[in-house]
């Protein structure tokens, strides 16, 4: 259905830009872009998809051989994204929708009102002077690096075993940004957010506490190029060496998931919702140089009490906190042919009584037809386990955005 949406407005568009207002196609990547004749609004309107090919293999000891558990195609995200501005270019917006099942991610509980997630932002944005805007919706927060880089700028074929275990996602509220320049290039970036806590498309309302995120960057040499701190690898090359610093800090008072934004929803039978305060913490370095870059990222969840399990009033245990500490970094380099080699290394700590430690050691190799827009890409993943079976994965995927 969405997509019958997107192509009625392609059309209706196309057919009509003469007479309501002017339609450009500036090149590939850039998506559709309509203004309105009265120049009431803009429109800028792209679809992308991501297709994967996925195998696993992994044994029981270190004797034995490795062995096929799986292998598969996958439509991994198919999006639908439209921004633009109405009335002002100060006044903007942006609306992001999953189509595909993978990237949707369920949502078919009563907190979700049986219905899957399709919406991934809605958010509307006033730039209310030259150095601050406030902006009110659904976005993703402003938590590690990886997570808010858009998984068709990844520099490997998806995010690492940190993000999926400590990222704090999207949530619905309120963003402050902004920055400003000390000096002659020494630029500053803050955003602070006050969210509702429980993460995205959630209709049952606020569970008795909100979510406080603050993030700071420190860009000692100045700006990146078009954006390229949020863009993994060197896609895009920086002539002189740029640097960006940023630190994380959230509180979010009484959450009543796993993993404060994500996890299961901690219920008891009676269908009483139990919380605790979560706290999470990273910090993140990226460097980048010509066709040169590293990324690093620690991240660090806690919550009150002695201990992450959740119980109810009978002792029954209903759900565990993801607590613990995480380790990644990431290097790679673009040779001038557009094809770059990536190594990343991820480790994970979680508490003892959460899940076991991981250790993951990923090599990768991506061919940018145009940059991040058109790309094909693959790598190979030893993940290392304690206790439990060693794992092997081999992936391999195209990303193409219109």
């Amino acid at each position: 259905m969405l997509k019958k949406i997107y192509l009625l407005f392609v059309l209706f568009s196309m057919t009509s830009s003469k007479l309501i207002g002017q339609l450009s196609t500036p090149s590939f990547g850039k998506g559709i872009q309509f203004v309105a004749s009265d120049s009431s609004f803009y429109i800028n309107a792209a679809f992308r998809f991501q297709i994967l090919y996925n195998g696993e293999w992994a044994r029981k000891t270190t004797r034995q051989s490795y062995r096929n558990i799986s292998h598969g195609f996958l439509v991994r995200r198919s999006r639908i994204k439209l921004k633009g501005w109405i009335l002002d270019p100060k006044l903007r917006y942006s609306v992001e929708l999953a189509l595909s099942n993978r990237d949707q991610g369920g949502g078919l509980d009563d907190e979700f009102d049986q219905s899957p997630n399709t919406v991934l932002d809605a958010t509307i944005e006033y730039a209310f002077s030259k150095n601050f805007s406030l902006l009110f919706g659904q976005k993703k927060l402003p938590g590690n690096r990886e997570r808010v880089i858009s998984s068709g700028s990844l520099q490997l074929v998806d995010r690492s075993r940190l993000n999926s275990r400590y990222n704090l996602d999207r949530d619905v509220g309120l963003q402050l940004k902004g920055q400003q320049t000390l000096g002659k290039q020494f630029l500053v970036k803050e955003i602070f957010s006050f969210t509702q806590g429980e993460g995205r498309n959630v209709t049952q309302g606020n569970f008795d506490g909100f979510a406080y995120t603050f993030r700071g960057e420190l860009l000692p040499l100045g700006a990146f190029t078009s954006g390229n701190d949020y863009q993994g690898g060197a896609a895009i090359r920086e002539d002189r060496s740029k640097i960006s610093i940023g630190i994380t800090y959230e509180i979010n008072k009484n959450a009543v998931r796993e993993r404060g934004h994500l996890g299961s929803f901690l219920q008891t039978d009676d269908g009483i919702y139990l919380g605790r305060d979560m706290y999470s913490f990273f910090i993140d370095g990226f460097l980048k140089y010509q066709g040169f870059s590293i990324m690093g990222e620690y991240a660090k969840k806690s919550v009150t009490g002695t201990d992450p399990l959740v119980f109810d009033a009978e002792n029954n245990l209903i759900g565990t906190y993801f607590t613990g500490t995480g380790f990644n970094v990431v290097a790679g380099y673009n040779f001038p042919q557009n094809l770059e080699v990536s190594l990343r290394y991820t480790q994970i700590n979680p508490d003892e009584m959460v899940d076991v430690r991981e250790r993951e050691y990923t090599i990768g190799l991506s061919r940018y037809i145009v940059k991040h827009k058109f790309k094909f890409q693959t790598d190979l993943i030893y993940r290392q386990t304690k206790d439990i079976r060693d794992q092997i994965f081999f992936r391999f995927q195209t990303d193409v955005h219109f």
